[in-house]
């Protein structure tokens, strides 16, 4: 519900900015009033227009904005809103009221029909942020399906150009923009008016309708099983079949679900391409024109039922999430880059001023020791003496000055060198747990095949203590039978020697398993103290066993009761028992 109610917002967005006609960011109640009441008509939520008119009664606090409206907008329509009303005819509601405003006057190659599915598409394509702006990556996606829609070669290089000249202050294109943008005929040259116009339709279908598929087919019927040529339309849960492809007479549907299967059918009584539907209460048998279409329909049929079983969107929503995603995430990584380059560069700021002081500092000692030597020079006759001790002691401060400084660029040239071996350290320390956690995936696989041995030898212990039981019930019985179940017994014993065996080779091979169990231990161990060094990475992985799990090795029997139901002595007794009562009878 929550998808559902961000596609209705963005078409009622476009309708609330159309009312706002001053562009104050507010629409009077008096609009907002006849806003709402169509919404809940097109939408089919219940309301009283008692309510409606006393909410939106006209008072002193003058027009309501955006914000102001979303709190009546979401408790009394959108969280009423079921997924039983007609999209299109909402689409069209909203788009009446955006359309003669925002339009361009210009002519273009599309009609108004087209350019309503295009702001339809744009609706569906835009971000989830206001105001709704279509980004490059998908306008080129859009473009790719028109282009090919149209049959027409994808030119990348004229798109690369046209982003190029896109301006860097827009994150993207409005409705309007891309409605332009398709109306000007830019990447649709040498294609006429009806060309662009199926093209959009047959895009606007796709990924608005959810058409997955559609064409002409014969069908044979369930009561006079004659065959009728139909127009059959795929969509994500039904097939619909209709007269003709414009859709107005619908003669019925194919409810599909994860129980529904689609089957190839060899020809006959003069139809060739044959398939057949199969559903919870009827079958349909269909004939397409060749074979292509034929496995097309069927390839398309299988894609939607297996989508039904594994509860997944279509693939066109599908593909938009995930386009999506791969957008947030690289933006947060554009984010994360952007920060990091922010800390190195306060960083080098950071030293940048530690030089700078020094430098300064040199120059202060440079221009002290020059103030000094001039007053060497003017009292050179008295201070003779001190002067060339005072000389002694400035060459001094000069030399702890220089290596002061040779000692800051030291330690910034070490700071670097700490700053790279740091990066390759934490590379070698991710390849090293990727190790380690390799080596305690093969130890839990060694653990599951142990397991899987422990209780297949269990289960074999159990059927050899349930034989021997029956052996011991089949020597207790007459004397009359006895020659009978002594035949039943040496099979018994046949099979009790060869489940001995069994048990012999399960147990060789749960020896192995735990010899198995104790390298991949020890692999772990390396593996482990292989993190713990920084020097050497040994991937360990390599060359583990894969253990093969023993089958059972006895001959299966199939009876009506299911495979294994009796073993074959007791087949045998209950066959001779029914022979005996049938005798009798």
């Amino acid at each position: 519900m929550g998808g559902l109610k961000d596609e209705l917002l963005k078409a009622i967005w476009h309708a609330f900015t159309a009312l706002d006609l001053d562009r104050s960011g507010k629409v009077s109640k008096s609009q907002l009033k006849v806003l709402s009441h169509n919404l809940c008509t097109v939408l089919k939520v219940p309301h009283d227009p008692v309510a409606l008119e006393e909410h939106f009664r006209d008072d002193d606090e003058g027009p309501v904005s955006n914000q102001g409206y979303m709190p009546y907008l979401n408790k009394f329509i959108l969280e009423k809103v079921q997924d039983n009303f007609d999209k299109i005819e909402f689409n069209r509601m909203c788009w009446t009221l955006c359309v003669k405003k925002n339009l361009t006057k210009s002519p273009l190659l599309i009609t108004e029909d087209d350019a309503f599915k295009v702001w339809v598409i744009f609706n569906f394509l835009s971000e989830d942020k206001y105001p709704l702006i279509i980004v490059p990556e998908e306008i080129e996606y859009l473009l790719k399906k028109l282009t090919e829609a149209m049959g027409g070669g994808w030119q990348q290089e004229q798109f690369e150009h046209y982003k190029i000249n896109f301006d860097d202050n827009k994150d993207g294109l409005s409705a309007w923009e891309l409605i332009e943008l398709i109306g000007n005929g830019q990447f649709s040259k040498g294609m006429d008016r009806q060309t662009v116009s199926m093209a959009i339709n047959e895009v606007f279908n796709e990924l608005i309708l959810d058409v997955l598929k559609q064409g002409y087919m014969m069908k044979k019927g369930h009561k006079r099983k004659n065959w009728t040529e139909r127009w059959f339309v795929l969509k994500p849960n039904i097939i619909s079949y209709y007269v003709s492809e414009d859709l107005k007479d619908k003669k019925g549907d194919i409810m599909l679900d994860e129980n529904c299967c689609v089957e190839s059918l060899p020809d006959k009584d003069g139809k060739k391409c044959l398939f057949l539907i199969k559903c919870f209460d009827k079958t349909f048998e269909i004939s397409a024109s060749d074979k292509k279409k034929k496995q097309e329909w069927i390839q398309a049929i299988h894609s939607t039922i297996h989508l039904l079983k594994l509860g997944s969107p279509p693939p066109h929503k599908e593909a938009r999430q995930r386009r999506k995603e791969l957008r947030r995430k690289l933006l947060a990584e554009q984010e994360e880059l952007e920060r990091q380059m922010k800390e190195l560069q306060a960083a080098n700021e950071n030293k940048q001023q530690e030089l700078e002081s020094v430098r300064k500092k040199l120059e202060e000692a440079a221009s002290r020791a020059a103030d000094e030597e001039k007053k060497r020079l003017q009292t050179q006759v008295e201070l003779q003496t001190r002067f060339s001790t005072e000389l002694e002691r400035e060459k001094l401060i000069r030399q702890q000055m220089e290596e002061q400084v040779a000692q800051k660029s030291s330690e910034l040239e070490q700071y670097l060198q700490r700053v790279r071996e740091l990066e390759d350290m934490y590379l070698r320390l991710q390849e090293a747990l990727e190790d380690e956690r390799q080596a305690r995936q093969d130890e839990e696989t060694v653990r599951k095949l142990q397991a899987r041995l422990l209780e297949e030898e269990s289960s074999k212990r159990a059927e050899l203590e349930k034989w021997h039981l029956a052996q011991q019930q089949a020597i207790q019985t007459t004397e009359a039978e006895k020659q009978e179940l002594e035949q039943q017994r040496v099979l018994k014993e046949q099979a009790l020697q060869e489940a001995m065996a069994q048990l012999e080779q399960l147990e060789l091979e749960r020896k192995q398993a735990l010899e198995q169990y104790e390298g991949v231990k020890r692999k772990l161990e390396m593996a482990t103290n292989t993190t713990k060094s920084w020097k050497d990475k040994v991937a360990h992985h390599e060359g583990l066993i894969r253990l093969i799990e023993p089958g059972s090795k006895n001959p299966h029997l199939i009876t009506n009761w299911g495979p294994a139901a009796f073993t074959q002595a007791e087949l045998e007794e209950r066959e001779k028992s029914w022979k005996e009562k049938k005798t009798t009878d």
